[in-house]
C-alpha cells in the first residue's frame, strides 16, 4: 500500500468524525442568507390576524403532551408572550446552552412563559436531556410527529420562537447569547 493510499484511509475517518462533532443541524442546513431571512421576514402577520379575529394562529394550532404525559394545547399560549426553545436531545449546541435557558426562564418569570419543544429523539432521551442540562423547571412539549416545528418554521435545533400575546412570532434559527434571549423578550413583553 503506498503513503498517499495510507494517509486517504485515515484522512477519511478522521473527517467523518470531524463533521459528526461539527454541528447539530438538520441535514438541510441553511445559508447566513436564508437564516438572514428568517429574522428580518417573521411570518407573523397571518397569526397576529386570525388572534384579531377570535381564531387560534395556525402555528398554534396543535395539540400533544408534556415529557411528564400531561396534554399540551397551543391554544393556551395565547394572551401572554412566550418564548419557545426547539431542541433534540443528541444536541450538543443544544445541552450548552440548556442551562443559560434555564437561566433565562427563572430571570423572566412571571413576564414570559417557556416551553421547551423536543422532538426528534425517544422519551427517555428527552427526560435525560432536561435533568442533565437543569431545564427541569421549564414545560416541555414532545414534538413526535414535527407539526409544531413545522408550523413555526423551525428546520432546525437549535432554534427559538419569540411569541406575542397575540399570536405573532418570530421564528430565530440558531443559538442565542444570554443578552440576546434578553432583548428579544424585552421586545415581545413591551
Amino acid at each position: 500500500m503506498t503513503t498517499a493510499a495510507r494517509m486517504r484511509g485515515a484522512v477519511a475517518p478522521a473527517l467523518a468524525v470531524l463533521l459528526a462533532l461539527s454541528a447539530c443541524g438538520s441535514a438541510e442546513e441553511e445559508s447566513p442568507a436564508d437564516a438572514a431571512r428568517a429574522t428580518d421576514e417573521p411570518d407573523s402577520q397571518p397569526d397576529a390576524d386570525a388572534a384579531s379575529n377570535g381564531e387560534v394562529p395556525a402555528a398554534l394550532d396543535f395539540t400533544s403532551e408534556t415529557l411528564e404525559g400531561e396534554p399540551a394545547e397551543g391554544a393556551a399560549l395565547l394572551g401572554e408572550p412566550a418564548v419557545l426553545w426547539f431542541w433534540t436531545p443528541w444536541c450538543t449546541i443544544c445541552r450548552g446552552e440548556g442551562p443559560e435557558i434555564a437561566d433565562a426562564a427563572e430571570r423572566h418569570a412571571g413576564d414570559v412563559a417557556f416551553l421547551g419543544v423536543p422532538g426528534q429523539g425517544e422519551r427517555a432521551a428527552m427526560e435525560e436531556f432536561v435533568d442533565d442540562t437543569g431545564t427541569d423547571g421549564i414545560r416541555h412539549v414532545v414534538d413526535e410527529d414535527g407539526a409544531i416545528w413545522s408550523g413555526f418554521g423551525v428546520s432546525g435545533q437549535p432554534s427559538f420562537v419569540f411569541l406575542e400575546a397575540d399570536g405573532s412570532h418570530e421564528t430565530v434559527p440558531g443559538t442565542l447569547s444570554p443578552d440576546d434571549v434578553d432583548s428579544r423578550i424585552a421586545e415581545i413583553t413591551d
